[in-house]
């Protein structure tokens, strides 16, 4: 099969069959764009003519590359090549997988990092006011408002940034549980605390209207200042505005409030798969990274506390 057309193929199974989100999509794009590339450099047209020796020395060029790439780029572009062939051998389209003896590298573990509680306060603060403050007025009012509800919904749940961004108003219908559409196309239901519902409450009943009007109608739960649905990267800005105003000299993404949402429930007692449950994960061994961290908080107050642990 042409290569060009197998990449398509497999990028329609996996955004239709699979439902990968758009930005997973993306990245799988860029990934084989790039092997499609080096493949027809090397004068191979067809992925019949693709052995192991050739996905070997496309793997070991692109891990040699300099400026060298990132240990979690060569990982994913070695996961894209991998599933494209596996994709046309399940197809019926390969009779045989010559990438099926590629292993990626491995990427060294990062432990999350996570925000102190009143460090999350002050965020949530410096986002927007409270419900029932009337500090605020006119647009100011309306955005600060939506960005408070924003921010305390990422913190209160633990959803992803996209995830937060696909939600609909009905998602909130059921009081205190929200539906979250995860990767896959997998749904899940999470509790929503009374803070954040009370700040998208406010942000429903005093701000979304207003913001709803300046555009064309959409379901989408957090809007734009033009009344469009709210993108990622508008998020991050928001959520960059906070920490600016909050002066926090930590850096802050929309994962942070994952990693601080799981950080801070295990360390409040919670079990680790009640957590994996809670995130989304696929398999508890993805949230285990988060017992880490809190072995290393116990280990630094036995340290600072019992005396004679020095």
């Amino acid at each position: 099969m042409r290569a060009d057309r197998a990449v398509e193929a497999y990028l329609r199974h996996i955004s239709i069959e699979r439902g990968l989100s758009e930005h997973t999509v993306a990245a799988y794009r860029r990934d084989l764009a790039a092997y499609r590339g080096w493949l027809s450099d090397h004068g191979i047209l067809d992925t019949a003519e693709v052995t192991p020796a050739i996905v070997a020395q496309f793997a070991a060029e692109r891990a040699s590359a300099q400026p060298p790439a990132a240990a979690t780029s060569l990982a994913r572009l070695q996961s894209s090549v991998r599933g494209l062939h596996r994709f046309l051998v399940r197809e019926g389209l390969a009779d045989t997988d010559p990438s099926e003896r590629l292993r990626p590298p491995k990427a060294p573990q990062r432990l999350p990092k996570a925000l102190s509680i009143t460090q999350i306060e002050a965020l949530l603060d410096a986002a927007g006011p409270a419900p029932g403050d009337t500090g605020a007025t006119g647009d100011d009012l309306v955005l600060r408002l939506r960005d408070r509800a924003l921010l305390e919904l990422l913190y209160a749940t633990g959803a992803r940034v996209s995830e937060v961004m696909q939600l609909d108003v009905d998602d909130l219908a059921h009081g205190d549980v929200l539906r979250v559409r995860g990767k896959g196309a997998k749904e899940r239901i999470v509790p929503v605390g009374s803070y954040a519902r009370a700040a998208v409450d406010a942000y429903l009943a005093r701000a979304r209207p207003e913001l709803s009007r300046r555009g064309r109608a959409t379901p989408r739960l957090f809007l734009g200042a033009r009344g469009t649905p709210m993108s990622r990267q508008g998020a991050w800005l928001v959520i960059q505005a906070a920490a600016e105003r909050a002066d926090l000299q930590a850096h802050v993404s929309p994962h942070t409030f994952r990693h601080s949402f799981a950080t801070h429930l295990l360390q409040g007692g919670a079990d680790v798969r009640v957590v994996q449950e809670l995130l989304g994960h696929a398999s508890v061994a993805t949230t285990q990274i988060y017992t880490h961290v809190t072995v290393d908080a116990l280990r630094d107050v036995y340290a600072t506390s019992h005396p004679r642990a020095r």
